[in-house]
């Protein structure tokens, strides 16, 4: 079985802004980009996503687009959803059905997603995002704004938000 490492060293894995480590596989280059109200994007990527032991946590993020998650090798991976309207929802993406977990994970565009690691060493997913993945679509949660917008869910705002940089 592959470790963390062997996973980052054979897909050629980098840091992700988020948390984890991630590579671009796909963005469809063959078919014209598509209209969105901020711009002309892919209309399909998908990435490689790893969660490891010393980087465990994704942090709080907003996406444009909408997201399908696709677990494919280690451990389980909890994520935690906020609805616009401040609804929770939480989900396991992982190999075992029969104990609750999903091996596919669809997240809307407009939802306050974060996750981390369950246990273990490693776990690897794949992204695909529709319309096409673009940084200008994505915003970092910062804990001010967040637990202002959603001050029930203050203890896990503040356990998965990314640490402020030193100023």
């Amino acid at each position: 079985m592959p470790t963390a490492q062997q996973w980052i060293d054979l897909l050629g894995l980098e840091p992700h802004v988020e948390g984890g480590y991630f590579r671009r596989t796909f963005q469809a280059d063959h078919r014209p980009r598509v209209r969105t109200p901020v711009g002309q994007r892919y209309t399909l990527t998908s990435i490689h996503y790893l969660l490891t032991r010393w980087s465990p946590i994704g942090h709080w993020h907003l996406n444009r687009s909408d997201i399908l998650h696709f677990h494919h090798h280690g451990d389980p991976i909890t994520y935690h959803l906020i609805h616009p309207d401040g609804r929770y929802e939480a989900a396991v993406l992982g190999q075992a059905p029969e104990r609750g977990q999903v091996l596919v994970l669809a997240v809307p565009g407009g939802v306050w997603k974060a996750s981390h690691l369950t246990a273990g060493d490693h776990g690897l997913i794949s992204e695909a995002v529709a319309p096409g993945f673009d940084y200008a679509d994505m915003t970092l949660g910062r804990v001010d704004d967040l637990l202002a917008r959603f001050p029930e869910h203050g203890e896990l705002v503040r356990r998965y938000c990314r640490p402020a940089e030193p100023s």
